[in-house]
């Protein structure tokens, strides 16, 4: 099934009329045919998400909270949608699926609790009789870059957040998993989220590095968020700095472990059978 860009609330193709395919990593077959941006696709997508934050940057704590909770409950009641493209984008086992759309749907929860939490500062002045204020505002369109491999929280954490503060998003889909972080967005507008508040952008690989380059050279895009490999981290983390727009990367590290000789035998045991023993079947 072919899936379409979402900006500005509705679901349009690629300018140049550009598609990409991700396969199935167990079976080889097409697991999903996705838009495959550009850079004008992507500045299509801050201008919506700029003219949205006119008006969501202005929209009440408890309005904002409202909506993200509808956004929590939905993305639960869409859990099977979830399973279904992410296992084959992914590879995922529906154990792992679905433990994604609850965590995602806390993490959605626990931004719209803290819409009316977000508070300023009263600072000492020496002057008698005065005082100084710091108030905090959003700051405008932020753009998330989420990977694959925790794809439904990982995506949602890259725009929770900035959404419940007031600020608009764009979410930069993974190569791997375009139709998973596409759903997301998907559920976001269908539960009331006003059209441009989250614009979700996906693209073929070959087009990733001058997608992101577009994207955060936009004077209109102020945060960055980055979850993904060290080697890209430090890439962006330097378009960044020539910009001076902050960012927030989480890169790629080594945690060590033990196998031991019986792993297959116990993994083989497993009704669901994990992913080590579909590759072998």
């Amino acid at each position: 099934m072919y899936e379409k860009l979402l900006i500005n609330g509705e679901l349009r193709g690629a300018l140049d009329g550009r598609t990409f395919k991700r396969l199935n990593p167990f079976n080889g077959q097409t697991a999903s045919i996705s838009a495959a941006a550009t850079s004008i696709d992507a500045k299509y997508a801050v201008n919506a998400a700029k003219d949205a934050f006119e008006h969501w940057s202005k929209v009440g704590p408890h309005t904002r909270r409202q909506t993200l909770l509808r956004v929590a409950d939905l993305i639960e009641v869409r859990a099977q949608d979830f399973v279904k493209i992410n296992m084959a984008e992914t590879g995922a086992t529906t154990s792992w699926i679905t433990f994604n759309v609850s965590t995602a749907a806390t993490m959605i929860r626990e931004a719209a609790a803290l819409t009316t939490q977000i508070s300023g500062q009263i600072i000492p002045m020496e002057k008698p009789g005065t005082l100084s204020m710091a108030i905090r505002k959003p700051v405008g369109v932020c753009l998330g870059i989420a990977p694959w491999n925790a794809a439904i929280i990982l995506g949602v954490r890259a725009i929770a957040m900035p959404i419940a503060c007031g600020n608009t998003a764009i979410l930069k889909a993974s190569e791997l998993c375009p139709q998973t972080h596409l759903l997301i967005g998907q559920v976001f507008h269908e539960a009331g989220l006003p059209a441009g508040v989250l614009n979700v952008i996906t693209n073929a690989p070959e087009d990733a590095s001058s997608v992101v380059e577009t994207l955060i050279q936009e004077p209109a895009v102020r945060r960055v968020n980055f979850t993904g490999s060290t080697g890209v981290g430090r890439i962006i983390a330097k378009l960044c700095a020539d910009e001076l727009k902050p960012c927030l990367l989480e890169l790629g590290g080594k945690a060590p472990f033990i196998v031991l000789d019986d792993a297959d035998r116990l993994c083989c045991t497993n009704r669901n059978r994990l992913p080590c023993c579909r590759m072998k079947a």
